[in-house]
């Protein structure tokens, strides 16, 4: 099986949005293509391996080390863990796989009855307002660690021997290497009919700028699956395909390279 943790002062603050910035900057699409490609490869391989993979998470787990977290079979986090999706903050959505496990993680949760629309809401606005969970039992209500599977840990110094041992566990079970899922239950025009008329009136009220809503509508388009008539049953690949074309059409926007750029050089988000 595979452990990933380390013993730093934190587990991971992302991708490295320098790189991201290089290659949008010299407008070197089919490289960042690449780079994107194989980053959501790599999550992919995690949740598809034929060992059981289990992260460890502690302290910060932002952007690409949350999508870690969320395509590994188990997660033993520490109960100081900072984790969430934030890549709204530069002016992009999450493209190593996050959009899609948001969406995964949405349709598996949906139950006969349910309120859709106000779930999807919901969903969108975790990554939308780019939260950042402040333990790991609220990482729980967020919806990044899932209640029943993954563990949250008092014990920095007992983590990573304990999510050893519960690797060697699941391996001992006889672990299964599971097939792609082709079952996601996307909301379609329905999800992008809430996100555009909530983006819309948010920036009339001047409550968001002009980009944030374009950042809006693309990552509502990625979890809705697209413009679709109806409730439509997708395949992973279909909405990574999405994710990424939103986050390559993002970085050719000055206003993200702008952020991108403010958060580099001042630590600070820009809001613009």
């Amino acid at each position: 099986g595979i452990v990933i943790a380390n013993e730093g002062a934190n587990f991971s603050a992302g991708a490295n949005v320098g790189i991201i910035f290089m290659l949008a900057a010299e407008q070197e699409y089919e490289e960042l293509e690449m780079a994107v490609r194989e980053f959501q490869n790599t999550t992919m391989r995690l949740r598809y391996s034929s060992v059981p993979v289990v992260a460890a998470p502690h302290g910060l787990t932002l952007g690409g080390g949350c999508e870690i977290c969320l395509h590994s079979d188990k997660v033993i986090a520490h109960a100081e863990t900072y984790m969430g999706l934030v890549e709204f903050g530069v002016g992009l959505i999450p493209g190593g796989g996050g959009t899609k496990e948001m969406a995964l993680r949405f349709s598996d949760g949906l139950k006969q009855g349910d309120m859709r629309i106000n779930r999807f809401r919901d969903n969108f606005l975790t990554i939308g307002q780019a939260k950042v969970s402040s333990s790991g039992e609220e990482a729980m209500e967020l919806g990044f660690l899932r209640k029943g599977i993954d563990e949250v840990i008092i014990s920095r110094k007992n983590q990573i021997s304990y999510a050893k041992e519960i690797c060697l566990k699941m391996s001992e079970k006889g672990y299964v290497q599971k097939n792609m899922r082709k079952d996601i239950t996307v909301l379609g025009q329905e999800g992008l009919g809430i996100i555009y008329a909530g983006a819309n009136s948010m920036k009339s009220g001047n409550y968001m700028s002009e980009h944030d809503q374009l950042i809006s509508e693309k990552l509502g388009y990625v979890l809705s699956g697209g413009d679709l008539s109806q409730l439509t049953k997708v395949s992973e690949k279909y909405l990574l395909e999405m994710e990424r074309k939103a986050f390559i059409e993002l970085c050719t926007e000055r206003k993200t390279l702008e952020r991108i750029q403010s958060l580099l050089q001042t630590g600070k988000i820009l809001r613009n």
